[in-house]
């Protein structure tokens, strides 16, 4: 028996593909149940890749509280279960060792990481944002045109954060006199 393809065979099963496409049919039903029983015994959980701003589904999977798999969620109009490359390493995101967990802070000249308290963390945070707003904050040009601005700082909001989370960033910034507010979905 020959095993190879020829390319008019492969052209003919493409055409019928494309045929049964046309008129409807679909293996994503077959695709989703093979996907529920490949973990049977898992609780699935829809979620949203965290990403970019498409908002492809996914569905998490886990076994009391640890996650055991993530994976294209087939119900979704935007992404009918496929993930694109960064996507589907979102498990990495929850089970990678070399994830940081705790917060770190080298100090100036310093030659090492120290592990630091949350709260200090973002209480230095606030302290550096308003030191170098109140250096560099500018409320005229040399020509008289006021201009409450601060060219010091730079705002980058994230595309996977909800729209009320970046609006309110963007006016806090504003408020701040920030110039640079951009958004990662753009770069």
């Amino acid at each position: 028996m020959n095993s190879t393809l020829s390319r008019r065979d492969f052209l003919r099963a493409g055409t019928a593909l494309g045929s049964l496409a046309s008129l409807g049919v679909s293996l994503a039903p077959a695709t989703a149940r093979a996907q529920q029983l490949r973990i049977k015994t898992a609780k699935a959980t829809p979620s949203v890749c965290p990403y970019c701003s498409v908002g492809c589904a996914t569905i998490v999977h886990t076994i009391g509280n640890d996650i055991i798999n993530i994976e294209g969620d087939p119900r979704s109009p935007h992404n009918e279960g496929c993930l694109c490359p960064k996507g589907a390493a979102i498990y990495q995101l929850h089970k990678n060792p070399n994830r940081a967990t705790k917060v770190l802070h080298r100090k100036r000249g310093a030659t090492s990481w120290e592990e630091v308290e949350l709260d200090w963390a973002m209480d230095r945070v606030a302290e550096l944002v308003k030191k170098t707003r109140d250096e560099t904050f500018a409320e005229r040009l040399d020509n008289g045109t006021v201009v409450n601005h601060t060219t010091a700082i730079f705002a980058l909001g994230g595309a996977t954060l909800d729209n009320e989370w970046n609006h309110m960033q963007q006016k806090l910034m504003r408020g701040l006199g920030v110039v640079a507010i951009e958004n990662q979905a753009r770069i």
